[in-house]
């Protein structure tokens, strides 16, 4: 590969991994928490296509990654009500919220634009996303490694009576927590939205769910979680670019991150009960 196509080829991967590495950021916070969020998925695909649905009405790109980002926070006020006020489990809630995404965005697309399909959103395309998607995640970065919030989100998360005992509403914590993951991953979905100018179905196509393997993967720290999901990124630019070879496996590499993402989380449990073992725990080869 010339120096040129391995430029391509890292920009690609930086901007896949963009968006991946956004909601990632967004869920470190309900994960120091203490009350980790797996709503991310249905988040991207709300953000996704609240953006699409206002732009192609307004004309207005921005005011279409405005409504991305208020749909994507509305999911994770969601789920962080139903896991606080209505003591639901946490786990559950996120999952309810990634079944009601996608059928939701149905409902409305054909209500409105009289289609279950793609919605085309030209206004969209071009926005300046990866500059509002850095930014975005210097803010939760700095907010997370060098604010008294992020230290007493932590707090709340690893010491919740401690927290409770100083003062700490932990509840409005993990709220809050829970509504700016949302609101992360529902820019992350405007931004793939944007990318190609429209909203199709099922676009966010699991990058929800690799954005909580990098949180894993990265040890739960901001910077180590950018890595895991710019990595995430990578391999789905090289999955892309290998569909041009003509004797290549399509099929397989379209499955490469996918793949990695489901042995990482192996991998992870196996090492995370290994290490229960080593504290006195039971741990089963």
């Amino acid at each position: 590969m010339s120096l040129d196509g391995l430029a391509a080829l890292l920009a690609a991967g930086l901007a896949a991994g963009a968006p991946i590495a956004l909601a990632a950021l967004g869920g470190l916070l309900t994960e120091a928490a203490g009350a980790l969020s797996v709503a991310l998925e249905g988040a991207m695909l709300a953000g996704a296509f609240a953006a699409a649905a206002v732009a192609v009405t307004t004309g207005n790109a921005a005011l279409g990654l405005a409504a991305g980002l208020v749909a994507g926070a509305l999911v994770g006020l969601l789920v962080g009500y139903a896991a606080g006020r209505l003591r639901a489990d946490v786990f559950v809630a996120g999952l309810a919220a990634n079944l009601l995404a996608p059928g939701a965005a149905s409902l409305l697309s054909e209500e409105f634009f009289g289609t279950k399909g793609v919605i085309p959103a030209p206004a969209l395309a071009g926005a300046p996303v990866f500059a509002v998607m850095a930014l975005a995640a210097i803010v939760i970065v700095a907010a997370y490694s060098l604010t008294p919030f992020g230290l007493r989100l932590r707090a709340v998360g690893e010491r919740n009576e401690a927290a409770r005992a100083a003062g700490l509403n932990s509840g409005a914590y993990r709220l809050g927590a829970h509504l700016a993951a949302g609101a992360a991953a529902g820019f992350a979905g405007a931004a793939l939205a944007s990318k190609i100018g429209a909203f199709v179905p099922g676009m966010s196509s699991g990058r929800g769910w690799i954005a909580l393997v990098a949180i894993y993967l990265g040890a739960k720290r901001p910077g180590g979680v950018l890595l895991a999901s710019l990595a995430f990124g990578l391999l789905i630019s090289l999955s892309n670019a290998a569909q041009a070879f003509k004797d290549a496996p399509a099929e397989l590499f379209l499955g490469l991150p996918y793949l990695v993402t489901a042995l990482a989380l192996i991998l992870g449990k196996a090492l995370s009960a290994r290490k229960a073992a080593g504290r006195g725990g039971r741990w089963l080869p």
